[in-house]
């Protein structure tokens, strides 16, 4: 199998990149990667990497691309003067056929544009929406979309995300019939935007047709109940919401480790929760959860946070990589249709 890398995106340069594919590599014999950059740069990246990770690189192939879409670049200039970037150079790449999926820490209003030119839309799907799983009680997880494809969203558009998502829900977990709702500032029918609305109203009006359970409205909290499987929203409400889970999780995290070492009985008590404080860390760190769909393009694509390390990009391999094994686009167009 083989994935398409943009070397270039990320703001912590293309090492950390490298070293991400690097050990996805090491772990999946039978992967192989494209990395688009700067030849040079990205050869001599690659002659850094440390050991064991170096023995991967016979399986990280090189494919130059010779400029960058920066990260406060627009999506109208990467539309227009993108063409030698090694974002576009990727995405052509998937575009025809030589790897499975792509991935890319870069500009996001960038990518989401040129996606949708290189790769386009499957049927019925007018514009890509980002989502990614929030972890939630009892070992569930919650789709968040949209992720900031769209920042302002007409109330149509926050249907097709409702359809999207609960379409992804069924193909990646296995849910025969998501709940969905509407993230709103309260339950009460007379709250919210008249945007957010006018969603209600015309999920209402299809609830019978739908292929999921629609919940109607629900707040920011009860994405990490564990009773909704997707939640729906614009671009610039749910960027908001996924960074502020992000920083509070850290907090916290760093609250409790700080809790343990402040006095003597607490550092003794650590000891003994130490192998549960080091679970929930990994259960709850962000890094973990790295890596956005692009949900509704013909091709898969995956967005990593641009802040991302080596362990966060390869996590957002292994996202492509999930997203590659369930077929997600056929499946979508299966279950739109």
């Amino acid at each position: 199998m083989r994935l398409a890398i943009d070397v270039m995106g990320g703001d912590q340069g293309p090492r950390v990149i490298i070293e991400g594919s690097a050990r996805a590599v090491i772990e999946r014999p039978d992967l192989e990667l494209a990395l688009f950059g700067p030849r040079q740069r990205v050869v001599a990246e690659l002659s850094r990497l440390p050991q064991p990770l170096a023995a991967a690189a016979s399986r990280l192939v090189v494919c130059d691309a010779p400029d960058t879409v920066s990260q406060d670049a627009s999506a109208a200039w990467a539309l227009r003067s993108g063409d030698k970037t090694s974002m576009v150079h990727m995405l052509r790449y998937v575009a025809q056929g030589y790897a499975a999926a792509g991935v890319s820490a870069g500009n996001t209003g960038a990518l989401v544009a040129l996606a949708r030119r290189e790769l386009g839309m499957l049927p019925g799907f007018s514009r890509p929406a980002i989502s990614t799983a929030i972890p939630a009680r009892g070992g569930r997880r919650c789709y968040l979309l949209d992720l900031g494809a769209n920042v302002d969203s007409p109330a149509s558009r926050l249907v097709d995300f409702a359809m999207m998502g609960a379409a992804m829900a069924q193909c990646m977990d296995g849910i025969n019939c998501p709940r969905v709702a509407l993230l709103n500032v309260g339950a009460e029918a007379t709250k919210g935007s008249a945007t957010v609305r006018e969603a209600d109203r015309l999920l209402r009006e299809r609830a019978t047709t739908l292929s999921f359970a629609y919940q109607g409205y629900a707040e920011g909290g009860d994405i990490f109940q564990g009773d909704i499987d997707v939640m729906v929203c614009d671009g610039f409400v749910g960027n908001v919401v996924l960074k502020a889970s992000e920083g509070l999780t850290r907090m916290l995290v760093e609250r409790v480790q700080m809790a343990f070492e402040s006095r003597l009985c607490g550092r003794l008590a650590g000891l003994l929760a130490k192998p549960v404080l080091k679970r929930l860390k990994q259960e709850l760190d962000p890094v973990r959860y790295n890596g956005a769909s692009l949900l509704g393009l013909k091709r898969i694509v995956v967005k990593s946070h641009g802040g991302a390390r080596a362990d966060g990009f390869y996590y957002a391999i292994q996202r492509a990589l999930q997203e590659v094994e369930h077929d997600l686009p056929t499946q979508l167009a299966k279950r739109w249709a």
